[in-house]
């Protein structure tokens, strides 16, 4: 039977951008012979959002319909018990390096978990197995950690494979030391769902984002297509769906 992680993947890839908008492109061409009113909409239509959702404006915008956090504070960080890092992917066999390393998404919340780490003094757990390949995310984020940034880790939790996994192992394991009160480090456009699913394990959360957009947009830049804003709103769009699934699956 295929792994559900596997096929979550598969399911995940079809349906946000770029390739569901361009398999709704490719659909809309095949229509037209047939029903050729019909077909061009449908390949109109999405072409459109392609290139809209291709914009870091359309990204910025996308960003309101999640409940976005503020920056960290500091003074109320330091009232926590732990930082919690979660993981973002990794790049598989990277020749670089000799192996497996962080992804970007990974590498930028350990570099921020790493600043609020020496700010605060507190403990780091680091959160993330393997979902389908590769090291388990929690192994190649201590190594960094510890020997890019200098900062140790304490717990290592390297057998979830979703937030909501996450969450759980983290809370089981700083339960053992009676650690309720966290500081969460992971993307903004990440954080609702993260600080829901650990809030739902039983910790309290201080909401640690990196990757804030700024909102300052420049023309022309930021309102033309290009793969930094396809990407963006990418992550945004993956947000909004699993905020979806997750609300379906509380019934």
């Amino acid at each position: 039977m295929p792994d559900i992680f596997l096929l979550k993947a598969i399911a995940k890839t079809l349906i946000l951008p770029p390739t569901g908008l361009l398999l709704a492109i490719l659909f809309g061409l095949l229509l037209v012979q047939r029903f050729p009113r019909t077909g061009r909409a449908i390949s109109i239509i999405a072409t459109v959002y392609l290139l809209a959702l291709s914009t870091p404006f359309a990204s910025y915008q996308l960003m309101h319909f999640l409940e976005t956090s503020p920056p960290l504070d500091l003074n109320e960080a330091r009232h926590a018990q732990a930082i919690v890092i979660l993981g973002g992917g990794i790049r598989n066999n990277a020749l670089e390096y000799g192996g497996d390393t962080v992804g970007r998404l990974t590498l930028d919340r350990v570099r921020y978990g790493a600043r609020v780490a020496k700010s605060t003094g507190l403990p780091v757990l680091v959160a993330g197995g393997s979902v389908l390949s590769g090291e388990p995310e929690a192994k190649l984020m201590r190594e960094t950690l510890e020997n890019e940034f200098g900062v140790k880790v304490r717990w290592s939790e390297d057998k979830s494979r979703n937030t909501r996994e996450n969450a759980a192992f983290s809370a089981a394991m700083l339960a053992k030391e009676n650690i309720q009160h966290v500081v969460l480090v992971t993307h903004s456009f990440d954080m609702p769902r993260a600080k829901e699913e650990f809030a739902t394990s039983g910790l309290q959360v201080i909401a640690a984002p990196t990757g804030i957009l700024n909102g300052d947009l420049q023309w022309p830049s930021d309102y033309l297509p290009g793969m930094g804003g396809l990407q963006a709103s990418y992550y945004v769009c993956y947000e909004l769906l699993a905020k979806i699934v997750m609300r379906m699956s509380f019934f």
